[in-house]
């Protein structure tokens, strides 16, 4: 059985989207590269974390719901260190 995705990652996505529109509209006030470059390494930042607790939940349900099959098992683990690395 797997859990489901923990719903602080939801409340973090929605923070992102809060931040994009302001970017946005940043950027249809002209306001400055320098500010708007800031608040872009900021989401990067975000979505950033939001990867990396994602993946550490994902191989955290890989090791707490072992699959029968070995061969499944150690294809569903390598795929979660994909993700991990990728980071």
């Amino acid at each position: 059985m797997e859990k489901k995705c923990d719903p602080k990652i939801m409340n973090r996505l929605k923070r992102l989207e809060g931040q994009m529109r302001g970017v946005q509209k940043m950027i249809a006030e002209e306001k400055e590269c320098y500010d708007i470059m800031i608040q872009l390494s900021a989401i990067r930042s975000s979505v950033d974390k939001v990867m990396g607790v994602m993946a550490a939940e994902n191989l955290k349900q890989c090791l707490e719901y072992p699959l029968e099959n070995e061969q499944a098992q150690q294809e569903r683990l390598e795929q979660a260190m994909k993700i991990i690395e990728k980071k």
